[in-house]
């Protein structure tokens, strides 16, 4: 059975176009280098590029420079976000895919377990040029298989006129979101996703904070399916804190909250904390919230909230024919700081480019505040067992949060999980 895992993006991206001068100059002098490559690239043939419509539209530019410059058509096709994996993986196995994919890096472990993306070789020297937390991320059974260009985290945003001072806590954060409902300032005390079927992306703070895990680690530090964290003593102590947070407890958790609603009482004022990334920023100042950016606050006592982290990165196709060129535009293209600079500003998220991060973090307070989110982020696991874990977790977690016995719940998510992984 072929187990396909899920993007990490859980919003819509915020749409802000626009490429930087100079890209001619900058892909003129990568195809004279050669690039990660290691030979010349065929002047002949074509590239085409699949992403998803908002990267596609800063790439656009940089693809004609860079196909100007090698003598060959590059194509840049947007496809919806919620079906590029998918879309790839098929188009793959018919022979009729892309040379280059754009996705999240939790992909890995299904792509390669397709035979659909191949290792990439970075220079000598360059995984430095990277935050060592995105190299980690794309680095799947000690091959390095995508270039990375963003990272995002879960973070707390606040309404100030509400909250004024970040919560050390999360006891302090409830405290204060209750008071400010209570006094008919907020309808809510926290916007946290959850839903009828839950959220696990959303609550892996609080799970971990809490002392659960999803997968352990082999000893190369890489997940391991066989160590399974639903279903330990661990994973029900930690759903039974949650639950304290529910419907029948401090009722901050709640099912009525969602995907589709949480966005909009942040924007409206309505709740003073929202847990959400960096695609909400834009709503955020668009509606006029002054609001601020901090980390997730853990539980009074327990381990540090530690969300997933999520890399974005251009992967490079194995049925590519032109993995040459493929492999040196993700190589040198990508890790330019051009390249990188455009898409940080067309959607703002942290990039994974250390000088174009400092360079942003100068003037960029929010950036800042987002860097600080990811230091405790736990990069999302790769394996494709993975996908195993969303439905059945979350919906334990819903169970969980409307007031269903904890233990119960867990031992029918595990149940589920382990026959789904074998």
């Amino acid at each position: 059975m072929r187990l396909r895992t899920p993007g990490t993006t859980p919003s819509p991206l915020s749409r802000r176009a626009g490429a930087p001068a100079g890209a001619a100059a900058l892909l003129l002098a990568a195809a004279a280098c050669g690039g990660g490559g290691g030979g010349e690239t065929a002047a002949q043939g074509s590239l085409t590029i699949w992403s998803d419509p908002e990267r596609a539209e800063v790439l656009e530019p940089f693809a004609m420079e860079f196909g100007e410059a090698n003598g060959v058509e590059v194509k840049v096709e947007a496809l919806p976000a919620d079906d590029l994996q998918g879309d790839f993986v098929t188009a793959h196995e018919a022979g009729s895919g892309p040379d280059i994919v754009v996705g999240a890096h939790d992909w890995i472990g299904n792509l390669v377990q397709n035979g659909a993306i191949e290792p990439v070789r970075l220079p000598e020297g360059a995984e430095a040029d990277y935050d060592p937390a995105a190299i980690d991320a794309v680095t799947y059974q000690g091959q390095v298989y995508g270039v990375p260009y963003a990272m995002e985290s879960l973070l707390l945003l606040r309404n100030t006129e509400l909250a004024p001072d970040a919560p050390a806590t999360m006891e302090e954060l409830v405290e204060t979101g209750k008071a400010a409902k209570e006094d008919g300032k907020a309808k809510e005390a926290l916007a946290l996703q959850v839903g009828q079927t839950g959220d696990p992306f959303h609550l892996q703070p609080l799970y971990t904070s809490a002392g659960g895990y999803l997968f352990g680690t082999d000893g190369d530090g890489d997940p391991d399916p066989s160590d399974l964290g639903v279903g330990t003593d661990a994973s029900v102590e930690a759903m039974e804190r949650i639950a304290e947070l529910g419907e029948e407890g401090e009722g901050v958790l709640k099912r009525s909250i969602d995907a589709d609603n949480a966005p909009s009482l942040f924007e409206g004022g309505d709740v003073p904390y929202y847990v959400t990334g960096p695609w909400a920023l834009a709503g955020a100042k668009d509606a006029g919230i002054d609001y601020a950016v901090s980390p997730v606050p853990g539980f009074e006592g327990a381990e540090e909230a530690a969300p997933f982290l999520g890399v974005q990165a251009f992967f490079v196709a194995a049925g590519s024919g032109n993995k040459v060129l493929a492999e040196e535009f993700a190589v040198n293209g990508v890790g330019a700081p051009e390249l990188a600079s455009a898409l940080y500003e067309a959607d703002p998220r942290p990039p994974a480019l250390i000088e174009v991060s400092e360079t942003y973090q100068e003037s960029d307070p929010d950036l800042a505040a987002m860097r600080e989110a990811l230091e405790s982020a736990v990069p999302m696991p790769v394996i494709p067992e993975m996908s195993a874990i969303w439905d059945p977790f979350g919906k334990a977690q819903a169970a969980v949060i409307g007031g269903e016995d904890p233990a119960s719940a867990v031992a029918a998510a595990e149940k589920a999980v382990s026959e789904q992984i074998g």
